[in-house]
């Protein structure tokens, strides 16, 4: 499950990750951490067993090496057999309010079934009852230059390692 090539700095290829397993959606949370997730964006599709979620993905490897360039990148999450979808410290009628993804984990329940969590930083967090783990990550245009790097109050909190 490797990502495109990229080519240098302001010239990426637009990525694309399909995830089935435990392994291949932990490569997917660590593209997203960071991500914005405005609560509008998220769309559950429960006649379809689907939720969309429209984001602001933080390009992490373009934020890396000594020619670093913070950009972000319009992409789509899409989660497929879903049956249920469930929000804790997530106003869902707060259309406006714009979160932070921190990661994206799975853990079986009843194999292949399981529950996928996002969680958000200040304590937000969606709860996904699948059938089985089926995730597409896809980036949707061009990437365009971030206002800089996020930064962590608690470093031990990052996802990526």
């Amino acid at each position: 499950m490797e990502p495109k090539q990229f080519e240098p700095a302001g010239l990426e290829q637009p990525m694309k990750f399909v995830a089935l397993d435990r392994d291949d959606l932990e490569v997917v949370s660590t593209h997203l951490q960071d991500a914005l997730v405005k609560v509008a964006d998220v769309m559950w599709r429960p006649q379809e067993k689907r939720l969309v979620i429209a984001l602001s993905r933080f390009d992490w490897l373009s934020a890396e090496g000594t020619r670093s360039e913070p950009r972000r990148c319009r992409s789509a999450l899409r989660f497929e057999r879903v049956s249920c979808c469930k929000c804790r410290s997530v106003n869902p009628h707060g259309k406006d309010a714009v979160l932070n993804l921190l990661a994206v984990e799975f853990s079986e329940t009843d194999t292949p079934a399981g529950v996928v969590t996002l969680t958000f930083s200040g304590g937000g967090v969606l709860r996904l009852e699948v059938e089985c783990l089926e995730v597409e990550l896809a980036d949707l245009g061009p990437s365009w230059p971030a206002g800089g790097r996020p930064i962590h109050a608690d470093d031990a909190r990052d996802a990526r390692h």
